[in-house]
């Protein structure tokens, strides 16, 4: 059995740049640069133009990636996309980037998957993509994160909160097959469903009939904005994310064996710098 490596990286944010200071004056949210980098560590962040969405950015960070790799379009054997900000509700973003990529017109109707893991998703397609390719039903495979936050941000003081935490872009890897003793070692997954509304974005709930109150004058309707907007217990969620990343990394070291003091690199999660 092969083992799977991340052959090739590719990553992409578009160009607009919102410093914390914009969020103040183009927005009229009550806050500081200081307020934002003392709490978070974070100074500035990127959003998409109006009528972007995660697949489009997913397309520029999957084609650096095939080339870092080495490879064609062609080469790609499956697609896993992970967002929780899909263009539609279905079907998912992973069709819209085959298309994109020209795959279909090329022939390559492969697979292609979505993963709706919230911050955990890329970690999820990073073990679904290497098992397939240790099973040997596929070669390479592209897994692209994407995100586009900002059509869904509460912009205002109220949200400030939330909205200063998030931004858009897109990353994406190439796993791979290699006979050498090297690649994806192994991984440690876990959900708690306790705190499933800590941290969540209550667009409809599906057990009580959602309806969408008609706007114009053909009868579609439209979803008001504060229904996409995140809702999250701050200080439960900070609490949760420090226990647990640290019981994680230390489960997957005794899984695989691994002596802490080896650990060379760590690349944490990007939820903010006081969480790191």
């Amino acid at each position: 059995m092969p083992n799977a490596y991340i052959s090739g990286t590719g990553g992409y944010v578009p160009p607009r740049v919102v410093t914390n200071d914009d969020l103040r004056t183009q927005y009229g949210m009550d806050t500081t640069h200081e307020w934002i980098v003392q709490r978070t560590g974070i100074e500035q962040r990127h959003f998409a133009e109006e009528g972007i969405c995660s697949a489009d950015m997913g397309v520029h960070a999957a084609e650096k990636a095939i080339a870092n790799a080495g490879l064609e379009k062609t080469d790609i054997d499956m697609i896993i996309f992970a967002t929780l900000s899909p263009k539609h509700a279905f079907p998912g973003d992973g069709v819209y980037l085959q298309e994109k990529l020209g795959l279909c017109a090329a022939g390559r109707f492969i697979p292609a998957l979505d993963i709706r893991n919230q911050c955990s998703g890329f970690l999820y397609g990073l073990a679904t993509a290497s098992s397939m390719v240790q099973s040997g039903q596929v070669k390479h495979v592209l897994l692209v994160g994407g995100e586009t936050h900002s059509a869904a941000l509460d912009l205002s003081t109220r949200g400030r909160t939330v909205s200063s935490l998030f931004g858009d872009g897109a990353g994406a890897v190439v796993v791979s097959p290699t006979d050498e003793d090297r690649g994806i070692r192994g991984w440690y997954l876990g959900a708690d469903g306790r705190y499933a509304d800590v941290l969540a974005q209550r667009v409809w709930n599906m057990s009580k009939r959602p309806y969408v109150p008609t706007r114009d004058e053909d009868g579609v309707g439209e979803v008001a904005p504060e229904m996409l907007w995140a809702n999250m217990d701050g200080k439960l969620v900070f609490k949760n994310a420090v226990e647990r990343m640290i019981q994680c990394y230390m489960q997957a070291c005794f899984d695989q064996k691994i002596d802490q003091s080896d650990i060379d690199l760590f690349l944490f999660h990007q939820a903010n710098l006081r969480i790191n």
